[in-house]
């Protein structure tokens, strides 16, 4: 049977799924699916093993003198809508946090937003941990945050891959670059990791964690003193060139080699490449995950402006593909005009800002498709703020670190249990049809029709009063006039959104100036100077020698290769912590593979055994992200939750450690 994969990736897969006996037996690839075409990863093969799981949540729980005890759903939701009504009568509805995330990217796992509007709206968190200081700056630079069609590459002379390992996160792009090697399209990759994407470049460049920003400066400034600029599309199409051109003459290319620690000549040759268009880049999410991200990605914009590969076939700055998530009736579902009360608080520093709250105080905090208490940074603090509140309440499959802590533990099906749809806004353009396809297990239920459930209860019943086909049918109604229907979309499985192939061709920007804009008047308006920067990462020898000197190892915490973050980690066959050192590091302390070390920070400890990176840049450290507390983690035990510096991104890549052999 044909299905899709529920997981917030690149890719989005189809799926073809074996039942028998209302089982699921076997997940694999759809070979019909116009992108993924059978193939799919280890990540989307641990579905099926995460559905018949002898450790799912099968009935509703709650904690009582600090032991859970199954009770009936009766019971849960009726005290919940009370807790719910009475904290609305006595504090405000602000006095509800709803603490989401993106571990389901189903239409109707996100029906909790209409939910708490119709509620009154909540303190609710906003930015991301894992892409939104990008998504903010390509905002600040386009107008928004576009890429080019999944094909589009092979249209390139050269593709550079930067700060992204598309082997491990995005293996049917993986796929086209190796066709793409074969038609002759060169390809370079830059990145502090020499990975599985480096080894089938055409060139790797090693380079600092979080310098990023720094070489593309640098690069830029090479172009103009080779005059290999694009001038026209500069003087034509682009806002505040003047301004940039002040920033690179601050400096000189040798302090810039010496910041990003990569030789001139390498830069000189990448400012030839970006010369010889078509130049395609395709930006991973890590190098935005710092102090300076947001101004990393705008000096990439920038790289690619200045070069002339913005709207036209083969080039662009790849990043995101928001256009992909817009065509929806984003509106109409959510209800936002039901919200009488609003709070934010940002994603990264939700801990601090739950225990900080006055009027009202956080009373009740009700969990939706994330573990937080994994996930966000400063592991203790969010430890501190989510054991502080009177209530509770984690929606889930598993007795993760997060639903350890609550009062209420609501179980909820997985992707192969309920009927939805699939799409992401970061590779491709189509969205999938998941049927439901097995029964859930013991009382397990649907995230709507426990928002379902609580709205009747709490006297807006009549804004959930929907069939399921009815609700998806509201999401597409935009798209019917194309002829995208449910139906077709039931029978067909895959469709394809209408988006722009090559954004920008048009040259018409939606930024305040309706140009690429090198100053942004957006940013201005958030009260930022919309300056580019030459910044550096907070925790490093620039900006803060003294930390440096301490910790003197850079920690990148990135992506596990068979779990969407925390999702599965509980679930793999080996669950020790992996702690990869350069080789550097392991030389100077004689560490060996496989000993047992320490690595720390002011903010917390992290224990493991040592693997040996060969090819790493020097002083890298790397943990995968996503361990539970009862299998040594959570590597975000060190990371920091300061906000990045356009404030919707956070900064757990800028994090400065030190490690030492232990017994």
């Amino acid at each position: 049977m044909q299905s899709a994969c529920p997981l917030n990736c690149w890719d989005s897969c189809g799926f073809q799924v074996t039942v028998e006996n209302d089982k699921v037996v076997k997940v694999e690839g759809d070979p019909t699916h116009p992108i993924t075409q059978g193939k799919i990863c280890g990540r989307g093969r641990m579905l099926e093993t995460r559905t018949n799981s002898q450790e799912r949540l099968l009935y509703p729980l709650k904690k009582v003198n600090g032991k859970f005890e199954q009770i009936s759903w009766l019971q849960a939701l009726d005290e919940i809508a009370n807790k719910l009504k009475d904290i609305k009568e006595k504090y405000g509805s602000t006095a509800v946090l709803h603490s989401h995330d993106y571990a389901n990217n189903g239409i109707l796992k996100n029906l909790d937003k209409r939910f708490f509007n119709c509620y009154g709206g909540v303190t609710e968190i906003f930015g991301s941990l894992c892409w939104g200081a990008g998504i903010e700056a390509q905002k600040w630079d386009f107008g928004n945050a576009y890429a080019h069609e999944p094909n589009d590459i092979f249209n390139s002379k050269n593709i550079v891959i930067w700060g992204r390992n598309v082997a491990r996160t995005n293996m049917h792009f993986y796929e086209k670059l190796l066709e793409a090697k074969k038609r002759g399209i060169k390809l370079y990759v830059i990145d502090p990791l020499f990975n599985a994407t480096a080894k089938i470049a055409d060139e790797y460049i090693s380079i600092k964690p979080g310098m990023d920003g720094i070489l593309a400066a640098g690069i830029i400034k090479e172009m103009l003193r080779l005059e290999l600029e694009d001038k026209e599309f500069i003087e034509h199409f682009t806002h505040g060139f003047a301004d940039l051109l002040q920033l690179l003459t601050s400096t000189s290319l040798e302090k810039i080699s010496e910041m990003a620690e990569v030789p001139i000549e390498v830069i000189s040759s990448l400012a030839r490449i970006y010369a010889k268009k078509p130049t395609s880049t395709f930006m991973g999410l890590g190098l935005q995950r710092y102090q300076n991200g947001g101004n990393t990605i705008r000096l990439l914009d920038a790289l690619v402006a200045v070069s002339g590969n913005i709207g036209i076939a083969g080039g662009g700055a790849n990043y995101a593909n928001l256009q992909v998530g817009q065509s929806f009736a984003n509106e109409e579902v959510s209800l936002n005009s039901r919200k009488k009360l609003h709070r934010q608080f940002p994603i990264m520093k939700q801990a601090e800002e739950i225990v900080a709250a006055k009027d009202p105080e956080i009373k009740m905090i009700m969990v939706t498709c994330g573990n937080p208490l994994t996930q966000v940074p400063d592991s203790k603090v969010v430890e501190k703020a989510f054991t502080s509140v009177e209530t509770l309440v984690v929606i889930e499959q598993f007795m993760t670190d997060t639903a350890r802590l609550a009062d209420y533990v609501l179980p909820t099906t997985t992707v192969f249990e309920e009927e939805d749809f699939y799409y992401s806004s970061m590779y491709h353009h189509y969205i999938n049809y998941g049927p439901k396809l097995v029964s859930p297990p013991g009382e397990t239920k649907s995230d709507l029709w426990i928002w379902t459930q609580l709205a009747s209860r709490l006297g807006f019943g009549d804004d959930f009063h929907n069939t399921r086909e009815q609700w998806l049918k509201m999401f597409l109604k935009p798209l019917e006039k194309r002829g995208l229907t449910l139906e077709k979309l039931q029978e067909q499985h895959t469709l394809e959104l209408p988006v722009l192939y090559i954004p920008w061709q048009d040259r018409k920007f939606r930024t305040p100036s309706g140009k690429f804009e090198f100053t942004s008047n957006l940013g201005q308006l958030m009260g930022d100077s919309g300056l580019l920067k030459l910044s550096v990462p907070e925790e490093s020898k620039w900006n803060n020698p003294d930390l440096a000197n301490k910790f003197p190892y850079s920690l990148l915490t990135i992506h596990p290769l068979r779990s969407n973050h925390s999702q599965n980690y509980h679930l793999l066959p080996t669950k020790s912590v992996k702690i990869e050192v350069a080789i550097n590091i392991a030389e100077s302390l004689q560490v060996q593979e496989g000993d047992d070390v320490r690595v720390w920070n002011d903010r917390g400890e992290v224990k493991g055994y040592a693997a040996i990176l060969q090819k790493a840049y020097p002083n890298t450290i790397n943990i995968d992200e996503g361990i539970w507390h009862q299998f040594g983690g959570p590597v975000n035990n060190l990371t920091s939750s300061r906000p990045s510096d356009n404030g919707l991104g956070s900064t757990l890549y800028d994090c400065l450690v030190n490690l030492e052999k232990i017994n």
